[in-house]
């Protein structure tokens, strides 16, 4: 999903993502428009999971996706990372499905080998964390494991393989901050242009759908908070400078405003640290509440998502701009999820559903305490 052309500092120029709703950005911008719910019914023959239904990428298998040449111990959080920046990368087009290896299409001009990476992820892959300790465990000999996956057990497996994959010999970094993830990953991405360690980055974040996965949500989660529905999948988006951009054809899509972050002691503090937290950026980049014409919140279940629903309330003094809900539609994709709701509004901005000039609102609550919110201005 690129746009094309419009002045000024980085802006965000193309995205696409990898989710419940299909394999390319154009299936994530069509069922969000919808409304469509992409859960389904999980087979307990396949899945031994505490939950009936799930919200998983269709059709995802990694050798039939990207070939059978290094993915045989591939884990499913870095097929879907390698996966979705392949897209970007190439442009994102209906017809890439089945194509073996890398370098099938045409690459996004302007997108060379430093080029930097940052990714966001939760723990890297539960599950293959756990499967490889209890393979140690139950073998004959502690040792007897397959060495080749233990890559999959380190939390940057898929942002190092993404970057192998695909020639990326820029900054290379993993980010995880629980639901705040896709914000971090922008505020870093921001930094290291900054520093002018990159002038261009890609960055996102990435979620499996594992057993591993759902037994520790559902052991994390109150009672009353388990119904909510798990989803997986990964959103990426290319962040550059606004002259490179153009000197490549591309128009940015949105350009970040301004990103806050607090840290609440509870989920009973969340409310007050991120309503304050959401009035800091609003005074810092001197837009009034009644100028923001979109909100894409986290829709968290259970306390933190009351919490932000509460917080938004209260810094908004009684504005209610249109929701954007990417949750209610791919279900609950935790350490990506922040980086869905930046790819719903980058998804509608494309579209000119927000219109050139608007402000979005995108705010997050993770019940760990991290709370934040990014303004992004639609171009």
């Amino acid at each position: 999903m690129v746009n094309a052309p419009a002045a000024g500092g980085p802006v965000i120029s193309a995205w696409t993502a990898v989710s419940p709703l299909g394999p390319h950005g154009a299936d994530f911008t069509a069922g969000l428009r919808s409304g469509r719910t992409a859960g389904r019914p999980l087979d307990p023959e396949e899945w031994s999971v505490p939950f009936r239904e799930a919200c998983l990428v269709p059709d995802f298998h990694i050798r039939q996706i990207l070939g059978r040449k290094g993915t045989r111990s591939m884990d499913r959080a870095t097929g879907l990372a390698v996966t979705a920046i392949r897209r970007l990368l190439d442009g994102d087009g209906p017809g890439d499905d089945g194509r073996e290896g890398e370098g099938a299409g045409e690459r996004l001009p302007g997108v060379g080998e430093h080029t930097g990476l940052a990714l966001g992820t939760s723990t890297g892959s539960a599950q293959s964390i756990m499967d490889f300790t209890r393979d140690s465990l139950v073998g004959e000999k502690p040792f007897f494991v397959d060495p080749a996956r233990f890559p999959n057990t380190v939390m940057n497996c898929a942002a190092g393989q993404s970057a192998i994959w695909h020639g990326l010999k820029g900054p290379n970094t993993t980010i995880a901050g629980g639901r705040a993830t896709g914000l971090l990953t922008l505020q870093y991405a921001l930094r290291l242009q900054r520093a002018g360690r990159a002038d261009t980055v890609l960055c996102g974040a990435v979620e499996e759908f594992s057993s591993a996965r759902a037994w520790l949500e559902w052991h994390a989660r109150a009672d009353g908070d388990r119904a909510a529905v798990l989803g997986e999948g990964a959103a990426v988006w290319l962040l550059e400078p606004d002259a490179r951009a153009r000197e490549h054809g591309r128009g940015g899509l949105a350009e970040v405003a301004g990103l806050e972050f607090g840290c609440a002691a509870d989920v009973a503090a969340a409310r007050t640290v991120l309503a304050d937290a959401i009035r800091r950026l609003l005074d810092r980049t001197g837009v009034a509440p009644g100028e923001i014409r979109a909100v894409a919140d986290s829709r968290a279940p259970g306390a933190e998502g009351e919490a932000e629903r509460a917080a938004l309330a209260d810094a908004l003094g009684g504005h209610e701009p249109p929701r954007i809900t990417a949750a209610d539609t791919i279900g609950d994709t935790c350490a990506a999820s922040a980086a869905f709701q930046i790819a719903a509004v980058l998804a509608l901005a494309e579209r000119k559903e927000i219109a050139p000039g608007a402000h979005a609102l995108v705010t997050t609550a993770d019940r760990d305490g991290v709370v934040g919110a990014a303004l992004l201005r639609i171009r």
